[in-house]
């Protein structure tokens, strides 16, 4: 297996030391189901983030104030007395991060590898979190393995989460005989409806590569009794091909040379992202799971505070 450099490429491979220091740029957006008016979950997004769950508590005489939809009808019947179901929040909520580090993600254009932007996403989600008092945790996957960290709040699991986005980010390589395993994203949503049990927050960091009717099923399953968001890490050459003449593709075990100076089959090839891209939108559920597109070409902070936070002063 070949490895990166000792000093990482930016943009190529990512280092364990910048994805620390994205903690004091944790800021400026929320998971939280109360959302600044122009986030992207705010609106008819913003009912579908359950927020913490609840624990109940007692069965105790009503009060004026209560609300009615608590009311123990049961008990007020046995009683002849209004009862009321009180219930205390929760103090902490898990959000389990998917990490997609396969082959398919080691690719990029402008800025960042596709795997360096989903890297970046997940440490600032896992510091946010930490941030907000709630319980962490992730799945980091690659085209044969899946690393589990279990939700915790602690700095401690943020760093095993960040150490294991690394570990698998710098085993990336077109040299290291590793094919392409599109079922890993299947087997990465199967192993998260097994873990992530209710009210957790699951945020899916990902090209989507591989997704097909099951992932859509696995998913529709994970979203009764949990919060679905997807980060889908795309680069732009994905969605265009430039005017620059003969160019060589490949994946690690096949080339392909293109005259992409052909403006047939730069039209083609565009018609086929959007026939990819509609095709996505039937994976997505039919509870309209957010969707935060994630550019490998430009900042993963900026991007974030954009969608999901509030507008900076």
């Amino acid at each position: 297996m070949t490895s990166p450099p000792q000093t990482p490429e930016p943009g190529v491979y990512i280092n364990l030391r910048d994805l620390v220091a994205l903690q004091h740029r944790a800021h400026g957006f929320s998971f939280l189901p109360r959302q600044p008016i122009q986030s992207l979950l705010a609106g008819r997004h913003a009912s579908r983030l359950r927020g913490r769950g609840l624990n109940f508590e007692e069965i105790r005489r009503y009060q004026t104030g209560d609300d009615i939809r608590q009311i123990d009808w049961k008990v007020t019947a046995r009683t002849r007395k209004t009862h009321s179901r009180v219930f205390t929040e929760e103090r902490e909520r898990s959000t389990l991060l998917l990490v997609d580090q396969r082959l398919s993600m080691f690719f990029g254009s402008v800025k960042n590898m596709k795997s360096v932007t989903a890297a970046e996403m997940a440490a600032l989600g896992a510091w946010r979190v930490l941030s907000q008092k709630d319980r962490v945790g992730a799945l980091v996957f690659n085209d044969s393995t899946i690393g589990e960290i279990r939700p915790q709040r602690s700095q401690a699991t943020v760093m095993r989460i960040l150490n294991a986005v690394v570990e698998q980010n710098h085993a990336l390589s077109l040299t290291s005989g590793v094919r392409p395993n599109p079922g890993m994203f299947n087997e990465a949503l199967r192993r998260c409806d097994r873990l992530a049990k209710h009210d957790w927050l699951v945020c899916i960091i990902s090209d989507g590569a591989g997704h097909d009717e099951e992932s859509r099923q696995l998913l529709t399953r994970i979203a009764r009794h949990n919060d679905v968001l997807f980060a889908f890490i795309h680069d732009p050459l994905e969605t265009e091909l430039p005017a620059a003449g003969p160019l060589v593709f490949g994946d690690g075990a096949q080339q392909l040379e293109v005259d992409t100076s052909h403006r047939g089959l730069r039209e083609r090839f565009r018609e086929t992202f959007a026939e990819q891209r509609a095709a996505g939108k039937k994976f997505q559920l039919h509870r309209e799971t957010p969707v935060i597109p994630l550019s490998t070409s430009e900042s993963v902070v900026d991007q974030i505070r954009h969608q999901l936070g509030a507008r900076l002063r």
